[in-house]
């Protein structure tokens, strides 16, 4: 493929993505599906609750990951710089979006480290998708994905349904996870695996483990729809027929983290897919997520300014603590104990 056309594809992306009526999933992430406890008499500051987590060693000030959403497009440089500010700003970590137009082309769009100049403390994750590392140079294309941001890891994010449904797709995966343990073993920085939207399930998920992968992403089925997508983009009615018949497929975020939690209590573990905001991060943390993810909810105000995606993860982070002071729960471990309805999972 020509790089103008993967370029124009990224910009495609975006354009549906921001439009959340073409995007989003048709069935639900599974947070409405649970409900906390209300605890009247919670004896506890609000100001005073202690929001911070650790990812890949590093704390965070809050449990919160800009999740994976641009890497192609001739925006992307301003989105980009936006996320990487606010990132810094909230002491929250930050996933770029794919790497694998800028490292091919002589367009970086903004993925350099001007983006760790801007946000030196944060941590900084590169990605590159799982059928690039099947190329012949697909090893050293993950290097370069780190060195490129000065990286404290690198995503690999598996994404077959939205290949199989695209018109320029990727379809032979045979051999990919092979090659994500050779990545494990090449790189000097752990490796997270992502979905994109349809989520992982447990034994795919211990699959990743045991081909060494540190920390496990679910993006579960809820949010973002990359077949829908990929419908919306589709040339032809057949096209848009097939992908549009997945627009409603994967496993909803909540089952995922619950499922992963249960097979693998220790493995490092990031909630994304459909969270809209502070209180579906409570509960993906109540269900076992240490981490969560955020993109299309913060995507509007990243083209904007970084003040406007300042303003929002704001928000996310007060409805958080919110949630919390109205559990009783003066931190995150005492919030993964909150106590759910009865009549809730």
């Amino acid at each position: 493929m020509k790089n103008s056309d993967l370029s124009r594809r990224k910009d495609d992306h975006l354009d549906i993505v921001l439009d959340r009526h073409k995007a989003t999933s048709r069935i639900s992430a599974g947070w409405a599906n649970l409900q906390f406890e209300h605890c009247a008499l919670p004896e506890l500051d609000l100001g005073a609750i202690d929001l911070r987590a650790t990812l890949l060693g590093v704390t965070l000030q809050a449990p919160l990951l800009i999740s994976s959403m641009t890497g192609g497009a001739n925006r992307s440089e301003a989105i980009n710089r936006h996320l990487a500010e606010a990132a810094q700003e909230l002491g929250i970590a930050m996933g770029v979006g794919s790497q694998r137009v800028s490292l091919q082309t002589g367009n970086d769009q903004g993925l350099t480290r001007e983006l760790r100049r801007l946000a030196p403390d944060i941590v900084l994750l590169s990605n590159i998708g799982a059928a690039q590392l099947l190329e012949k140079d697909g090893i050293d294309l993950a290097r370069r994905a780190v060195d490129a941001l000065q990286a404290n890891g690198l995503i690999i994010h598996l994404n077959p349904l939205q290949e199989a449904v695209q018109a320029e797709g990727d379809r032979n995966w045979r051999g990919v996870l092979t090659q994500i343990a050779r990545v494990v073993k090449s790189l000097e920085v752990p490796v997270i695996v992502k979905e994109v939207g349809a989520g992982l399930s447990a034994s795919v998920a211990r699959s990743l483990v045991e081909a060494g992968v540190q920390v496990i992403d679910v993006a579960g089925a809820g949010g973002t729809s990359w077949a829908a997508v990929e419908g919306e983009r589709a040339a032809n009615t057949a096209d848009r027929a097939v992908a549009m018949a997945f627009a409603d497929w994967g496993i909803p975020t909540a089952s995922a983290v619950q499922a992963i939690r249960n097979a693998l209590p220790d493995v490092a573990l990031i909630a994304s897919g459909g969270v809209r905001d502070g209180v579906d991060a409570a509960k993906a943390i109540r269900l076992g997520a240490d981490i969560v993810g955020q993109a299309a909810s913060a995507l509007p105000g990243a083209t904007l300014s970084t003040e406007a995606v300042i303003e929002h993860f704001q928000i996310v982070i007060r409805q958080l603590r919110t949630a919390c002071f109205c559990t009783g729960s003066v931190n995150l471990a005492a919030l993964r104990h909150a106590p759910l309805l009865a009549s809730q999972a």
